[in-house]
């Protein structure tokens, strides 16, 4: 849903345009009207997250003989190069009260600027607001929702994929209260149980139910698709990650194996850390990587060739499933000069950041502009995947979703 708060300054009006609601992963357009014929100005935008830091993106542009600049087209979070406004700091930008909408600020300056914006007034400008909304009465696919190493409990992409018509449950498995209170790392019955929440859930399908795993989820999701004898999936994302993992071990048990190759972990110039080496090379003993040869339902690979954290690219699943006869269940999206966080479109891109769990600055990889479209063109086809896994075959007027 999106909020207009539309501000006006000497005539000069900025007004978003369609669409006037719309999720977070939707682009919208901006309307400059009132200004001279050939005016140069700024469009600029500004979000302040939940963490109190601010993120900023601005473009160029010049008005027509009507006075008019018409299609500067954002996407709902704004721009997808978006960059904070303190440089030096490496956070992530990411939505934690999904509750509440994202609100951006646009504003027009005149000018063809690049710095000074606090210190202005702007011409016009105008609030906008995106929010996760949950379509129609259900009841609806389910998907579990994990992931990667670095803890916490992350919603933005469950809300953001319940908006699209499936009941998603995001999960907390590394730093979960059990965890934080006894040291001990979840089992695998901790996602055979949220298996079963969903599976039991009024408004699930029982019957249809995915997994998507991100990094370290990926490990997890599939080795579930593949050992589980309470887990009955109807297909699986996973985003840069490996198989390669002792196939008996426990969670607490695949991270040290994880982390015994800790020598083989580089640091380039920047004192930037770079772990993609740790699982490489790849194993041929099959104790140490999830056989998914194995798996019987469709398995849609996302990969960043720039990913400089997991081997994802080197992985060679699709061998191994084409060795197996099974390689018609797999599609791989394998995307150059791409990074390791591919999360959904419109998201800043990281090619560096803190792993606040050891406070060490990590690479991750990616060229801006590749891997933010990287970031768009796989959230669509994620989407795509999802709905002909979960939803074809239902009948009509089953649920519906935008």
């Amino acid at each position: 849903m999106t909020h207009m708060n539309i501000t006006c300054s000497s005539h000069v009006c900025l007004y978003p345009v369609r669409p006037s609601r719309g999720l977070l992963d939707e682009k919208f357009a901006v309307l400059v009207q009132n200004v001279p014929p050939g005016f140069q100005l700024t469009v600029h935008a500004r979000h302040k997250c939940e963490d109190g830091h601010s993120w900023e993106a601005f473009g160029h542009y010049t008005a027509d003989a009507s006075g008019t600049v018409n299609g500067v087209k954002l996407s709902a979070g704004t721009f997808w190069k978006l960059v904070m406004e303190l440089y030096g700091s490496a956070v992530e930008m990411r939505k934690m009260n999904v509750q509440t909408p994202m609100e951006v600020t646009v504003s027009a300056y005149p000018g063809h600027q690049t710095e000074g914006f606090a210190d202005q007034v702007p011409l016009a400008g105008v609030v906008v607001e995106r929010w996760y909304m949950a379509p129609g009465p259900g009841p609806f696919p389910g998907l579990l929702d994990v992931w990667g190493g670095g803890g916490r409990l992350v919603e933005y992409r469950a809300a953001l994929l319940a908006s699209h018509g499936f009941a998603a449950l995001a999960l907390d498995y590394l730093t979960p209260k059990v965890t934080m209170g006894t040291g001990k790392m979840v089992g695998n019955d901790y996602f055979e149980k949220a298996y079963r929440i969903l599976e039991t859930h009024p408004q699930v399908i029982g019957s249809r139910i995915g997994m998507l795993g991100l990094s370290f989820g990926t490990s997890v999701s599939l080795k579930m698709a593949v050992f589980s004898q309470v887990i009955k999936l109807r297909c699986v994302v996973c985003i840069s990650g490996s198989h390669v993992q002792p196939v008996d071990g426990t969670l607490e048990q695949i991270m040290t194996y994880f982390n015994q190759n800790v020598e083989k972990t580089r640091i380039n110039e920047d004192n930037h850390v770079i772990w993609r080496d740790l699982l490489l090379p790849i194993p041929t003993d099959l104790t140490l990587k999830v056989d998914v040869g194995r798996l019987q339902i469709p398995l849609l690979l996302v990969v960043g060739e720039d990913d400089q954290n997991w081997p994802a690219y080197e992985s060679a699943m699709d061998e191994m499933m084409e060795r197996a006869g099974n390689s018609h269940l797999l599609t791989v999206l394998s995307y150059p000069n791409t990074g390791h966080l591919i999360e959904p479109p419109y998201s800043p891109h990281f090619r560096v950041s803190i792993f606040k769990t050891i406070h060490v600055m990590v690479l991750w990889g990616g060229e801006t502009m590749a891997h933010s479209h990287a970031q768009e063109d796989a959230w669509r086809k994620i989407l795509v995947f999802l709905r002909e896994n979960l939803y074809s075959g239902m009948k009509p007027g089953v649920t519906s979703f935008l």
